[in-house]
Parts: C-alpha cells; sequence; structure tokens
C-alpha cells in the first residue's frame, strides 16, 4: 500500500462532505450511510444543521475499505477489522495489476492536500517496477479522467487541478528530455507539435511528443497559443512534416471547420504536409475534408499510425 497514512498533511482540505466521498470513492451516498449506520465503519462530525461531514482520516478509510469490497470482501468482514488490520489486508492483496488503484488513491490524497512528497513517493514507488509510459497510461490517464469528473461536481477546485497536473507536467518533461539526447533513427517524416491559439491544455500534445521521440522520429514542440501564420516558417524543417494538434476546448466547436481549411490555406497550400488532429472538439467537424488531414479518437489510435 502507498504510504499515505502518516503523511504530513495541511489544513488546506481536511473535512469532506458525504457527496465528496462519493465522488472520490465511487460508493453511493446511501450506501455509505449503511455501512455507518450497520457496522459503524465511520463516525462522522455534524454540523449544527446535523449536515455529516468526514475528516481526512475517514477518506483514506473508505478508499481502503472500498479497495477490499471490489477485491472480493464482504462488508460485514472488513467493518470488524481495525484501521491497521484494513492496512494490512490491503497491502497484503496488492498485485501488479491493482498497484494503479492505489496509486490513483495515493495521487488524489496528494492533490486534495498539495503534498508534493506523497506525489513523489507514489511516483517513485510506481516507477521501480513500471516504465514511464506504463505509469502515464495505466494510471495518470485514469486519475486525470476522474481529476476531470471531480472539478465538474465541485469536489476540488481549481487549484488541485493545476497542483497536479504541473506535477505530471514535470515528470512529463524530464522524461521527454532524456529521449531528446537521442539521434533520431527515423528519417522518413518528422513532427511539429503544437495548440491552436488560445488552448492551454498541454499534457495530452506533451504525452504525443514523448511517444514520438521515443519511437525514434524528429520532432518540434511549439507549445501552447500558437497564431496559424507562424507556422510557414516551419516549412523547412523537414520535407515531410507531420503538424500535430489537440483541440481540447479551441477553436470553438462551431469554428472548427474554418480553422482547419485556413490551416490548409496558410500551412498546406502544395498538400505536401499534413495536419494530424485530436482532442475533444474534433467530433464537431466533419473528417472527410482533405486528404492531409487525420482525425485521431485518442492518444493510442495516433500511436498506431506512428
Amino acid at each position: 500500500m502507498f504510504n499515505t497514512y502518516n503523511k504530513k498533511v495541511n489544513n488546506i482540505k481536511q473535512i469532506f462532505s458525504i457527496k465528496d466521498l462519493e465522488n472520490l470513492c465511487g460508493v453511493k451516498a446511501h450506501t455509505i450511510r449503511i455501512w455507518e449506520k450497520r457496522y459503524n465503519l465511520l463516525s462522522p462530525n455534524r454540523t449544527e444543521t446535523n449536515i455529516r461531514t468526514y475528516s481526512l482520516k475517514s477518506l483514506q478509510k473508505l478508499l481502503n475499505v472500498t479497495y477490499l469490497v471490489n477485491s472480493g470482501y464482504k462488508i460485514s468482514r472488513i467493518s470488524k477489522l481495525n484501521e491497521e488490520e484494513i492496512n494490512e489486508y490491503v497491502r497484503r492483496i496488492v498485485s501488479d495489476n491493482s498497484t494503479k488503484n492505489q496509486a490513483i488513491n495515493s495521487f488524489k490524497i496528494a492533490m486534495l492536500n498539495y503534498d508534493l512528497e506523497l506525489f513523489l513517493s507514489t511516483y517513485e514507488q510506481l516507477s521501480e517496477k513500471r516504465t514511464f509510459r506504463q505509469v502515464f497510461c495505466d494510471v495518470f490517464i485514469p486519475l486525470l479522467t476522474e481529476i476531470g469528473l471531480l472539478w465538474q461536481t465541485d469536489t476540488i477546485n481549481p487549484s488541485h487541478e493545476h497542483f497536479i497536473t504541473n506535477l505530471i507536467k514535470q515528470k512529463l518533461l524530464v522524461n521527454i528530455e532524456k529521449l531528446q539526447y537521442a539521434q533520431p533513427t527515423k528519417t522518413d517524416k518528422a513532427f511539429i507539435l503544437y495548440l491552436p491559439e488560445n488552448e492551454i491544455h498541454e499534457l495530452g500534445l506533451l504525452y504525443v511528443n514523448y511517444e514520438i521521440l521515443l519511437r525514434g522520429y524528429r520532432a518540434v514542440y511549439l507549445g501552447a497559443s500558437i497564431p496559424l501564420d507562424s507556422l510557414p516558417n516551419m516549412l523547412g524543417f523537414h520535407e515531410n512534416t507531420i503538424f500535430v494538434s489537440y483541440f481540447t476546448i479551441k477553436p470553438e466547436k462551431e469554428k472548427i471547420a474554418e480553422y482547419v481549411q485556413e490551416f490548409n490555406d496558410i500551412v498546406c497550400s502544395d498538400k505536401k504536409n499534413e495536419l494530424w488532429m485530436l482532442g475533444k472538439q474534433i467530433i464537431h467537424v466533419s473528417q472527410n475534408s482533405a486528404n492531409n488531414h487525420r482525425y485521431f479518437n485518442s492518444i493510442n489510435d495516433l500511436i498506431l499510425e506512428l
């Protein structure tokens, strides 16, 4: 089990509502209430208006209890265990396949408490047995998906999201830099990666950059919010250049078709270069356009084309 129990935490986020527990642990509020009443599993505090509130310790316990239930243990059996016994049971049954679930829980605790030490120690434990690619695909991508849902349900605020995503970004940059020291082994094409103007969500595109470099291709990463009229300067980079972009919130859905056409007019007027696109916004544009435009529903779909 990742060491979430004796970590020093601050006072920024230590009180949770039952709805917070439902969102963070994946257990319905109704079930949590039953577990409290029937098995005395948690002991919430009450506000003056009799609303349940839970401590960080209660959240950690419920995360572990949920893990045991999902692993086949009956709640009636778990309820008879003390906290250390619950922790020991979790440690005992953690296998390579289930490690990612415990890691995601630890990362969520780190995020809620802005706990850099916990993030780093969890990451180091993962890295001992997994490649960075496995860590990112098996743990960070599901974690980021959960974070998006937690943000939408007001369980976390933007500072939590920024804290964890910037730490993940740091790990991406470190691993990208390691690959950049190697000479490209494939020269048939090269890649230029960028985000459209006012698009700042970089993690997906950064990971694509990592995969491109991992496969031995030459790549230039331009980053966020790049004007279209600056891209023609890159046309001499390689005779077979593929531009890669990630549309998360920009361009707006009603402007994507116009953006793609403008890209074609400004950058690919000779039809020699390609534009590869992914991200949530591409569902809003017809994908039966020019031959030099490619649309990918996921990062894995794009990776298969490399």
